[in-house]
């Protein structure tokens, strides 16, 4: 059973910079696409970003210049880099591999708000 274990949510003031951490539980964690994602209160949740195993990368338009995803296969983590967060940011954030089937985490709540 390969777990997703998000951490490093919090509240932040808009402006501010928050690191997400992601831990996978899967030998060949550097083989996968990896995503971050977002669940925003009362919308659906979202493709943030991705970051494939030869480390291409894609971003939703409203945070490219603004969030940073990357990888480190030795630790079988992937964490998304936010900066000039905004209170439109706000949401529960969740890694996952894109179009698998595997269980989602708990996910890590951030709260953009002054």
């Amino acid at each position: 059973q390969v777990q997703l274990v998000e951490s490093g949510g919090g509240l932040v003031q808009p402006g501010g910079s928050l690191r997400l951490s992601c831990a996978v539980s899967r030998s060949d964690f550097s083989a996968w696409t990896m995503g971050w994602y977002r669940q925003p209160p009362g919308k659906q949740r979202e493709l943030v970003a991705h970051i494939t195993a030869s480390r291409s990368t894609n971003y939703l338009e409203s945070v490219k210049g603004r969030f940073t995803i990357s990888r480190d296969n030795a630790k079988k983590t992937v964490y998304l880099q936010m900066n000039s967060l905004k209170p439109e940011d706000t949401a529960v954030y969740y890694c996952h591999v894109p179009n698998s089937p595997l269980s989602w985490g708990q996910g890590t709540q951030v709260t953009v708000s002054s």
